[in-house]
C-alpha cells in the first residue's frame, strides 16, 4: 500500500507483497519517507538508499528472512525498530541509534543481550522468544519502561537494579526457579512470570506497587508473599497448587481494588468444578470476573453459605 506522496511525511506499507530486496522498491524516490513497513516479505538484507536512512522515523522488518544487521548504521533518526521474526544471531550495528525508542527483536536466535548500552532513550524492549540465557548488558537503559523477555533460557533474575522506571517485566516461560532478585525493582506494575518451576511468593513482599501478577503454570501451593500487595487488580493464576479456598481468601480477601482472577487449574478448582467459581466469588465478593467469566453467585449457594459455619465464609 503506497500512500500519496503529496503528504508532508511519507509513509510506505508494503507488507506481504513479496518483496525480495529492498533497490527493487526505489526508494530514493521518496524525499519526505519517514515511516517504511516492508512486514512479511522475503528481505535478506537492509539495505536502505543513503539519502533516505538518516532521516527514516519508522522502520518495521517484521517477519523477514534477515541474518545481519549491517545497513542500519546511519538511521540515526529512527524512533522505532522491529526486526523480529527473521534469523538473527547477534545484536549488532544498533549503537548509533540513540534515539530509539522502541525495539523489537521477537523470535530471532539472540543468545545474548549486547550493544544496547548507547540506546538510552529506550522505553520499549522486546527480547521474546529468543534462547537468551543471562539478564545482562541492560544497566545504562535507565529510561525503560517495559521489558519483554519471555520464552528464553533465563535462570535467574539479575542485572535489573538500575532500571528504575520499569513498570511492566515480563519473563515467562523461562527457566526461573525463584524470584530472588525482584526485590531491586519496587516500583513495578505488572509482573509476568508464568510458565517457570517457581516455588514462593515470598520475595514480592516488597513489590507492593503490582497491579497486575500472572504467575500461571508454577509449582506453588501458597500466595504468601501477596498480603502486603493492596494495589493488586488481576492475579492469573491458573494451574498452580493451591488446594485450598482459605488460603485464597487470605490472602487476597483484603484487596479493594481486585477485579479479575484466574484459579482454573488448581487442586481448588479440580476438586470441585461445580461449586469452584461460587467459593471463589464468596472468598472473594470484590472480584467481578472469575476465569474471564462474570463473578455470578449461585442462589442455592449463597443460601446454603448464609447458615451458621466456622470462620470461614466455605459450607463444609
Amino acid at each position: 500500500m503506497w500512500k500519496p506522496c503529496t503528504h508532508k511525511k511519507q509513509e510506505i506499507d508494503a507488507q506481504h507483497s513479496r518483496v525480495a530486496d529492498i533497490p527493487s522498491l526505489r526508494l530514493e524516490r521518496f524525499k519526505n519517507l519517514k515511516k517504511l513497513c516492508l512486514r512479511q516479505n522475503a528481505v535478506q538484507k537492509i539495505e536502505l538508499p543513503e539519502s533516505l536512512a538518516p532521516q527514516l522515523v519508522e522502520l518495521e522488518l517484521y517477519d523477514n528472512l534477515i541474518k545481519h544487521t549491517d545497513g542500519l548504521e546511519n538511521c540515526t533518526a529512527l524512533t522505532s525498530l522491529d526486526l523480529s521474526y527473521n534469523k538473527l544471531k547477534h545484536i549488532k550495528h544498533v549503537s548509533n541509534l540513540t534515539n530509539l525508542d522502541h525495539l523489537y527483536f521477537v523470535q530471532n536466535r539472540i543468545s545474548r543481550i549486547e550493544n544496547l548500552s548507547t540506546l538510552t532513550n529506550l522505553t520499549y524492549l522486546e527480547l521474546g522468544a529468543n534462547r537468551i540465557r543471562e539478564i545482562e548488558g541492560l544497566e545504562t537503559l535507565t529510561n525503560l519502561t517495559s521489558l519483554w523477555l519471555g520464552q528464553n533460557r533465563i535462570t535467574e533474575l539479575k542485572g535489573l537494579a538500575t532500571l528504575t522506571n520499569l513498570r511492566t517485566l515480563s519473563i515467562q516461560a523461562n527457566r526461573l526457579t525463584s524470584l530472588e532478585g525482584i526485590q531491586a525493582l519496587p516500583q513495578l506494575t505488572e509482573l509476568y512470570f508464568s510458565d517457570n518451576k517457581i516455588e514462593s511468593l515470598q520475595p514480592l513482599a516488597q513489590n507492593t506497587k503490582l497491579e497486575i501478577l500472572d504467575f500461571q503454570t508454577n509449582p506453588l501451593a501458597s500466595l504468601e508473599g501477596l498480603e502486603n500487595l493492596k494495589e493488586l487488580e488481576n492475579v492469573w493464576a491458573s494451574n498452580c497448587q493451591v488446594a485450598d479456598f482459605r488460603e485464597i481468601e487470605r490472602a487476597l480477601r483484603d484487596k479493594e481494588k481486585l477485579e479479575e482472577v484466574y484459579f482454573e487449574g488448581n487442586p481448588v478448582q479440580k476438586r470441585e468444578p461445580v461449586l469452584y467459581r461460587n467459593k471463589i466469588r464468596l472468598a472473594l465478593p470484590q472480584v467481578s470476573k472469575i476465569d474471564a467469566c462474570k463473578s455470578i453467585l449461585s442462589p442455592f449457594l449463597s443460601l446454603c453459605c448464609s447458615r451458621p459455619t466456622s470462620s470461614s465464609v466455605f459450607c463444609r
